[in-house]
């Protein structure tokens, strides 16, 4: 079926929830106090102080719920990518020198990869393991990869840019055979799909507050009680010694009713999400000859293959994925993750997986959210139909 330019088309429709999610109203109205009217540090013992010190306990039980650990193992930090390099160099930091080694996946957020290239820099011995063609980690590869001097294992709970979700469960048993911590940056699945650090078994997991319709600038992560960990910023003692500063109270507060929100609407943002994915996929495969999806399943994820429901990322042949989005300006959506999209690299996670550039190059992440409707994503077809032929006949 061939496209037609809409003329009445305002946009922009924002297909790129995985990069950020707008704050929710409930979010705002929750932390709008705490910037003026209550606006006294957590850290002091006067009645202002004392008040925004329950605030950010009150935040830190909700966010703890979220994932199924107790209070006292959530620590705040500022994002995801802080609570990674916490993780990461933390525990590295109290393994023996001659005993450190860390392995973690191909496929992992820069945020996780270039820490991965500061340590192996210090002599960390560092492996990463190989992914299938569907974006899992090959647990063959893991297998070997393995070893009693493993220090750290650390493998994402789900992919930014594909969907996917790691078998978490079997990796960590895995690790637990010899005898190695695991760590997960759960930034992408928390939130949007049931996350439980008790049933996944892991010892630490990295997330953020603006993939889960909260403020940016805040995230958390989670130590398991006795697990060892080095502090990464010092000056105050705060947040149990591991991550000193003043606690941003409205931000942490906002986090915290977004993860009360998510919890509470996660079931009915799933099948929200996931009716649009299959609308969207459905649409782009009407209307594009040769349109498919990256990862090869069944609309509906699969026991072999779980996915996030809310993220499509689809190839189109012939037509470079920055060119298309670049003749699709009023459509928000992604060749890539967020924090890389302005490397001119194709993504490392797309080539670790289909082992072809040139593949990498033709493909758009889509990821929709509690706000996107239906008109939104077959609007957003319409036009990334139009732009991907526009692209094909000036590459011709």
């Amino acid at each position: 079926m061939r496209p037609a330019v809409l003329p009445d088309f305002a946009g922009p429709v924002y297909l790129d929830f995985n990069a950020t999610t707008p704050v929710d109203p409930d979010v705002l109205a929750a932390m709008l106090p705490w910037f003026a009217d209550q606006y006294g540090n957590a850290a002091s013992q006067h009645l202002l102080g004392r008040a925004a010190d329950d605030a950010v306990e009150e935040a830190r039980r909700s966010v703890a719920e979220l994932i199924g650990c107790s209070p006292g193992e959530i620590i705040f930090t500022s994002g995801a990518t802080e609570s990674n390099n916490q993780a990461l160099k933390g525990v590295l930091d109290t393994a023996a020198k001659d005993e450190r080694s860390l392995v973690t996946s191909e496929i992992e957020h820069k945020a996780v990869l270039d820490v991965c290239d500061w340590l192996t820099g210090r002599r960390v011995n560092v492996r990463r393991v190989n992914v299938a063609r569907n974006g899992v980690v090959e647990v063959a590869d893991l297998a070997r990869s393995l070893t009693p001097r493993t220090t750290l294992v650390s493998v994402m709970a789900a992919n930014n840019e594909t969907g996917v979700v790691q078998p978490l469960d079997v990796i960590s048993r895995m690790a637990r055979d010899v005898g190695a911590l695991v760590h997960t940056d759960a930034t992408q699945a928390v939130g949007k799909i049931p996350f439980d650090v008790n049933d996944v078994d892991v010892d630490l997991a990295s997330f953020s507050s603006h993939k889960m319709y909260g403020p940016k600038g805040v995230g958390a992560l989670y130590v398991r009680r006795r697990t060892p960990l080095a502090a990464l910023l010092h000056g105050g003692g705060h947040e149990r010694g591991l991550r000193s500063g003043t606690l941003n109270v409205p931000g942490i507060v906002g986090f915290g009713e977004a993860a009360r929100l998510a919890l509470q609407r996660q079931a009915g943002d799933a099948a929200h999400c996931r009716r649009l994915v299959a609308v969207l996929r459905g649409r782009l495969e009407d209307l594009v000859p040769g349109a498919q999806a990256t990862i090869t399943c069944r609309r509906e994820p699969s026991k072999d293959l779980k996915m996030l429901p809310n993220t499509l990322n689809m190839r189109f042949p012939g037509a470079d994925a920055e060119a298309v989005l670049a003749n699709a300006p009023l459509i928000a959506a992604s060749s890539g993750s967020a924090c890389t999209a302005r490397v001119p690299e194709p993504s490392h996670v797309l080539v670790a997986m289909l082992q072809d550039e040139s593949q990498a190059r033709e493909c758009i992440r889509f990821s929709v959210g509690r706000t996107t409707t239906e008109a939104d994503v077959l609007a957003a077809a319409e036009q990334v139909a139009v732009a991907v032929e526009r692209v094909r006949e000036l590459t011709r």
